[in-house]
Parts: C-alpha cells; structure tokens; sequence
C-alpha cells in the first residue's frame, strides 16, 4: 500500500495577501478581478467563504454576500512569486514533489524511513517558519483522497486517513466532493437518488456506467477508494524564469543590460537556493505593439553564476530587434536545469524514497 501526502497553502490568493499584511488576519478577504468589469472572485479566505463567497462568483455579488470584505485585486506577479518560493522550500524538506497549482503538492512518499507525520509535521514548520504561511496536509493511500483529507483536515490542519478505513471517511460526504463530479453530474446523480458518496456506492457500477458512460466508472472507482494515478516526482523545477515590464517604450541598450542584470541576479539567487544549475537559457523580448520574440542557446557546460546568465543573455539580446525597435518587456528562462556539484548542494532534511 503506497502512501500519498498532498500539502497545500488553503486559499492561496487570500492566504499570501493576509501574510503580505497581517492587518487583514481574521477578517474576510476577497481575492478577483474589478467590480466593475464583471469581475470574477479567484480566492476567498475561510471568513468569506463561511459567508458564501465562492469562486467563480462575481464580485458585486461576493461584495453583497459579505459587504464587510476586504476586495483586492488579482496580484499574480505576487502569487507567482510566492509559489516558487514554496516549492523550493518544500523540495528541501522531502525533494521529490508533484506540484499542484501554485500553492499544493504531491509527495510519494515511498519506503521513506521517516514516519508520515513527522514528515508532514517537518513540512508545514519549514513553511510557516519561511514563509509565514499554513498548511493544510493530508494523508492517504493515493492523490485524490489525500487532497479531500487536507481539505477535511479541520483545525488540526493534519489528517491521515488508515488504510482500511477509506470508505468510512468516503460515505458520509456529498458527492460533489468527488473529483469530476460538477454541478451536472451532481444533478444527474440527484435525480438517481444519490446524495452521498454512500449512495454513489450503493448505485453499483453498472447503473453508473449506464447513466454516465465511462465518466461513471470514473466516479464509482473514485467513491471506492480506488485510485491508482501515480505522483509524477521530480526532484526540482524543469525551468526557472524572470521577467520585467520596461517603463515606456525602452531602446536604450544600456538600461537592457541593466534589466538582463537585475534578472540574472534574481535567477543565481534561486538557482543557489535550489542547488541547480543550467544548460539553456533564452531570452525574450516583447515589442511594444505587443509581438513577442524568443531567442535560446543551448550550453555544453552548466552555468549557475549572474554574470554568466547576463552575458549569454546580452548576446541573445544582439539577435532581436532591442535597440532599433521599443521594447515593452523582457524575460529571462532557464532550462535543462540539473543539481549542481554535489558538494555546493544543500541536503535535504529526510531522503526521498526512490
């Protein structure tokens, strides 16, 4: 029997902007696009969701629900940011994850010799010690159900679901709770007389498979406790990348190189913090008219260094039209990124289970 932590940020959006300003701690928080657009809600914290906020709802309805919220505007750079942050601080407890979104990740945790919990209990310190966030984790036999017990996890912010005892955690809860099954399915399964995932069950496989084809079987394997999706580990990211919005409309080389700078910097700092280096770097460069052009070299030496990352990055820069044509943006990426020499890496707090 394998075993699954799932560990996650809960509310993403709204977690980082209370940790960005503790000042809004307690208080319901509202996270999406402008009112006044027809904006959407992209995150809510626990206090406005209890008020019936939900995703996706729109914001003048979600302001109307809960009229003392604070409503901020979708920072992505922020939350984006935040994220790589996360992962890296995650890989250097347990190095083998599957991300999830932004703020959540799978750990297949193998023959790790460490206990579940402790591991668990040595992630959710590195974060909130880092990074001033929560966790929530659960633990189960595979992804799905480790994910629904995170988000069962309560207070505690733990649960671990026993092997053997997966349908008893299962029946008793709606079957909008499992994975696939949206408003749709859920009506169709209300009109079959299931309410719970026990009544799921108790409609058998082949009623399942009539009324919804193979997205039936989906759900009845999934109610079962069957889910055999494996964690797709990897031991760190496949790139690393850096961007900047040019004030005006910049032609100056100067200032370029001093931009490329800025991001290689920002990129030796994360490799350095990741114990990586890399073998491609690219460059983009958006026009002001918006067109975007890309240009790569391929190394056959590893670089780490900001100075190096700079200089390859200025001589992709000299393939563009940079300098003759405003530039709006430019980027920085890494790939072909790899552990650096062993004695520069850090290790990591438990071995990962291979």
């Amino acid at each position: 029997m394998r075993t699954v932590l799932f560990a996650e940020v809960p509310c993403f959006y709204a977690t980082v902007e209370i940790s960005q300003d503790p000042s809004l701690a307690g208080r319901p928080v509202i996270v999406g696009g402008d009112p006044r657009k027809r904006g959407l809600v992209q995150a809510a914290s626990p206090e406005a969701l209890a008020r019936g906020v939900e995703p996706d709802t729109p914001m003048l309805e979600a302001l109307r629900l809960c009229p003392d919220a604070r409503a901020l505007r979708t920072n992505m750079a922020l939350y984006r940011g935040i994220s790589r942050q996360l992962f890296a601080c995650l890989r250097r407890v347990f190095p083998r994850l599957e991300s999830f979104g932004l703020g959540g990740a799978y750990f297949d945790l193998g023959p790790s010799p460490s206990p579940p919990e402790r591991i668990a209990a040595a992630l959710a310190d590195a974060v909130r010690a880092e990074l001033s966030l929560p966790l929530r984790i659960g633990i189960a036999s595979g992804k799905f159900l480790a994910r629904l017990a995170a988000e069962e996890s309560g207070a505690a912010q733990l649960r671990r679901i026993p092997a053997g005892a997966e349908l008893d955690f299962l029946r008793p809860l709606p079957v909008g709770r499992l994975e696939g099954v949206g408003r749709k399915t859920e009506a169709g399964l209300a009109e079959l007389g299931a309410a719970t995932i026990g009544d799921v069950l108790a409609l058998g496989r082949e009623r399942l498979e009539e009324a919804f084809g193979a997205h039936g079987l989906r759900i009845f394997a999934l109610a079962s406790a069957e889910d055999a999706v494996p964690v797709r580990a990897e031991r760190h990211p496949q790139s690393l990348s850096r961007e900047v919005t040019l004030c005006g409309e910049a032609l100056d080389r100067g200032v370029l190189t001093e931009h490329l700078l800025d991001l290689a910097r920002e990129l030796e700092a994360e490799l350095a913090r990741q114990g990586l280096s890399a073998a491609r770097v690219g460059l983009k460069a958006r026009y002001a008219d918006g067109e975007t052009h890309t240009r790569s070299q391929t190394l056959d030496t590893p670089l780490a260094g900001a100075a190096e990352i700079q200089a390859l990055a200025v001589r992709l820069l000299d393939r563009t039209q940079a300098g003759s044509r405003p530039l709006r943006g430019l980027g920085v990426q890494l790939g072909k990124l790899a552990p650096a020499a062993e004695g520069e890496r850090q290790l990591p707090l438990f071995p990962a289970g291979r």
